[in-house]
């Protein structure tokens, strides 16, 4: 077994609000100089980065999981995280169908672009990405567990889109066993002040829209790795974050 540091929150130039240096091999490549090994990619509502960035990562030597920060119809943001790249792109199938499609505006919103492997730009996405979809947050466990992933609500210690911030607590009988944070030092004050936190699982991850917001090793796991491969780790990754595979 071996220590695995990760940062599973990150946003490439597909998101409209992430820099357009955020390309597959920038992330992976800083990822590398950052000392992680094990890195999601979590656009706003879209996972269509995902395949260049699986490429790329293993190019880099970081092992990849595929996702997509998801927001609800409370204008909720919830990671979504897959084993299988598979998994997250009918996922994303899944998600398209329930998005409210306002074509984006470029000049005020941002680029939301589509890249290969080697960071050529392939397509865009023309409608905004940021904007609530239709799905209610109560039923994304639900969802997210059907097709194979593990979700979880994002940044819960911000003030923007997260579930206490707009909830005004971390409800009972969520469907969430896991809950992120963006600033570890929030972990303990916030389970005084919000019971229902204190018995999930925590991750801490950057939510990274720019290269230099990626995180640093500190945050890990210990995930039994003989003998050695990517999926192995990937698939450990996802028995430690609680997914029955």
């Amino acid at each position: 077994m071996n220590k695995y540091y990760y940062d599973l929150h990150i946003h490439s130039c597909l998101s409209p609000c992430g820099d357009n240096d955020m390309t597959p091999n920038n992330i992976a490549g800083m990822g590398t100089l950052n000392g992680l090994n094990i890195m999601a990619l979590t656009d706003h509502n879209s996972s269509k980065n995902c395949p260049a960035f699986f490429k790329a990562a293993k190019a880099n030597g970081i092992i990849p999981v595929a996702g997509m920060e998801l927001t609800t119809a409370e204008d909720i943001h919830v990671v979504c995280l897959f084993p299988e790249l598979e998994n997250a792109m009918e996922f994303d199938d899944y998600v398209d169908g329930h998005r409210v499609k306002i074509p984006n505006r470029a000049e005020i919103f941002g680029d939301q672009l589509i890249l290969d492997e080697e960071d050529n730009v392939i397509g865009s996405e023309e409608f905004l990405l940021l904007n609530a979809t239709d799905i209610p947050i109560e039923k994304v466990p639900e969802i997210v567990k059907s097709m194979g992933g593990i979700c979880y609500p994002a940044h819960i210690d911000r003030e923007a889109n997260g579930i206490i911030a707009v909830l005004g607590d971390f409800p009972k009988d969520s469907g969430f066993s896991l809950a992120e944070f963006n600033d570890g030092a929030n972990i303990k004050p916030y389970a005084e002040k919000y019971p229902e936190t204190a018995d999930k699982k925590i991750i801490v991850s950057s939510d990274a829209h720019y290269l230099w917001k990626i995180k640093e090793k500190k945050e890990y796991f210990t995930l039994e790795d003989e003998p050695y491969s990517g999926s192995l780790v990937r698939r450990n990754l996802f028995k430690a974050l609680g997914l029955d595979l």
